[in-house]
């Protein structure tokens, strides 16, 4: 007997098993055969597959140009200084600053952080041109007197751009790179002055459209003129201005201009990813495995249509895997909010690492992974004589620690109607240092949940320890149930026998209750006999709340009460009176 298949083909080109006749995905309407496909590169033994990421690459933030001309209302001048001064802080070596030739607002800028020195000694800007000879004069003009710049030169070189934009020849394209080229190195040599270690990079733009031989042959033309050496190094950055094609792709692109670039050893190999398929953080990184040196982009992404890549997840991403990214992050709230000061334009609430709901968990499954998670750390750093910081983090679901991004825990686990025990539980141990024994999580969860279920929405950890205190804590402030503790007495027997007085207000009436037992719960619940009380022990757990002469206890007891099976819980500076006030408020708890 065979198989039925589906006349289609799956996604690598073989049939399709069909199990359902039903589940057939039908044709869209949509005009895909507008579209053309990407084209694969012939590539032999490509060897990126196998390559890991164990160092970062050189970075080059283009907030200040590529990211502030994509915005709807680009920086003012006080908006730029301080995405200027944010990005001096991260650590950021090489920052493109703007577009000099495009306008008095971004020479001005240029002009500005030189000549107040807000440029470390450390770091090169870096500003775009087109090839054309007034702008590249322009451009050079607004370096002057800089300690470390860098000139960035760019040309359209795809067929579509050759055809209908400039309607030139491959070789009147070429030339327009090459006599730019030339043009940069002439007017540095006469206007910059010898304070200035100058360099330069070239785009041949639009690279994922442009064929690898046709973009091979311009920048080989361009570093004929440039002439890189020892100390003298190119930026050739390789733009996927438009992205066309999966991130494998766009690695073979790189490990094939790698491989034939005739000067490797003295070109420093960029990438600059546009987020058009939503790919260009896997694009970013599989490039630099294939053999590119430094990447290009935004912090959070911003920039043209769908963006550059994000910076800081690439950078964050690097970190997660125990590599260190050389560029600060440990402030992710304030990278944040000055970004959406700097570009008026707000950060996903999903966004990786730095949105305000990326380490929350409502799922109970993942709120119960979660918290074991934190247990097993504390747990496993005990046990080898050092603290959470300084062991392998290994937390379900989460990463990274939020804590070293300068996130608190205290938004990790939120309670809505999709929460379980262990994100409630959580809370509880998180921000009051009550450790619920499981079977008290469950039966505590059930009454968030009906609180959930009524109300909708989230519940906060401010109501989770309202409803904790209403449901379990009877006490001054809130004295419900038949029995408030007002103090008590043990003395021990020479047989160990304990006997117990408890001075208490019962049904509205001061009464004292004694009794005996092997212990002080025992003679507590014999006392409560005498006021027609049936209580018996099924379970008792305590754990100190903090360390310390001071220090409270918390007391957790499961009791049989009158054929109904309830938890309470007492908290007091004294083990015992700890005791006693869960006993109490496991019994108001069943006449409620």
């Amino acid at each position: 007997m065979t198989t039925p298949v589906n006349p289609a083909e799956n996604a690598v080109g073989r049939p399709t098993p069909v199990t359902n006749a039903t589940q057939l995905q039908k044709p869209s309407g949509m005009p895909a055969h507008k579209y053309r496909g990407y084209e694969a590169v012939d590539i032999a033994g490509r060897t990126w597959p196998d390559n890991r990421i164990t160092v970062a690459p050189r970075w080059l933030s283009t907030d200040l140009r590529d990211g502030n001309q994509a915005l709807i209302d680009p920086m003012s001048p006080a908006r730029k200084r301080e995405m200027f001064d944010l990005l001096v802080r991260m650590g950021y070596k090489e920052i493109e600053v703007g577009f000099p030739s495009s306008g008095e607002t971004d020479f001005n800028f240029v002009r500005s952080i030189i000549e107040e020195g807000a440029i470390p000694e450390d770091v090169t800007i870096s500003v775009l041109t087109q090839a054309r000879e007034e702008l590249i004069e322009r451009t050079v003009e607004s370096l002057v007197g800089a300690r470390r710049a860098t000139v960035h030169l760019y040309n359209a070189t795809a067929p579509t751009f050759r055809r209908v934009v400039f309607r030139g020849t491959k070789e009147q394209v070429k030339q327009i790179a090459v006599d730019g080229t030339r043009l940069v190195m002439e007017y540095a040599e006469k206007i910059l002055g010898p304070e200035t270690i100058f360099g330069y990079q070239y785009s041949p733009e639009i690279f994922t459209d442009t064929e690898l031989d046709f973009a091979l042959e311009v920048c080989e033309a361009v570093c004929d003129v440039w002439q890189p050496e020892e100390g003298r190094e190119i930026i050739l950055n390789l733009p996927a201005t438009v992205e066309r094609s999966t991130p494998s792709t766009h690695a073979d692109r790189f490990e094939w201009m790698s491989r034939n670039l005739t000067r490797r050893e003295f070109v420093c190999l960029s990438v600059h990813p546009h987020n058009d398929r939503g790919t260009a953080v896997a694009a970013a990184e599989l490039a630099i495995m294939a053999g590119a040196d430094r990447i290009e982009g935004c912090l959070f992404g911003q920039g043209e249509r769908t963006g550059n890549v994000d910076l800081v997840t690439l950078g964050m991403n690097l970190f997660s895997q125990g590599v260190d990214p050389q560029i600060d992050f440990s402030q992710i709230d304030e990278i944040r909010r000055t970004s959406e000061y700097c570009n008026q334009m707000e950060i996903h609430p999903r966004h990786p690492y730095a949105g305000d709901l990326v380490y929350t968990a409502f799922s109970g499954s993942h709120q119960d992974a979660i918290k074991k998670g934190f247990d097993a750390m504390e747990k496993d750093a005990a046990a080898q004589g050092k603290t959470v910081d300084e062991i392998e983090w290994a937390v379900p679901y989460l990463p990274i620690d939020p804590k070293d991004v300068g996130r608190s825990y205290e938004a990790v686990i939120r309670v809505n109607s999709q929460s379980g025990k262990g994100g409630i539980a959580y809370v509880l141990k998180n921000d009051h240092k009550l450790d619920l024994p499981r079977r008290m999580q469950i039966e505590f969860s059930r009454i968030i949940q009906a609180k959930t279920d009524a109300e909708g929405g989230e519940v906060t950890p401010t109501q989770i320890w309202s409803t904790f205190q209403d449901e379990y804590l009877p006490n001054a402030d809130n004295a419900w149930g038949r029995i408030q503790l007002r103090s008590g007495q043990t003395t021990t027997d020479t047989d160990g026998t304990d006997t117990l007085t408890v001075e208490a207000t019962v049904d509205g009436a001061d009464t004292v209750l004694t009794g005996s037992g092997n212990g002080p719960i025992s003679a507590f619940f014999e006392a409560l006999q005498a006021i027609g009380i049936d209580a018996r022990l099924l379970d008792y757990t305590e754990h100190t709340m903090s360390e310390g002469a001071s220090a409270q206890a918390a007391s957790y007891i499961e009791c049989a009460i009158d054929g109904k099976v309830l938890w309470g819980i007492g908290i007091d500076a004294n083990t015992t009176r700890a005791s006693l006030k869960a006993v109490v408020s496991a019994v108001n708890r069943a006449s409620r």
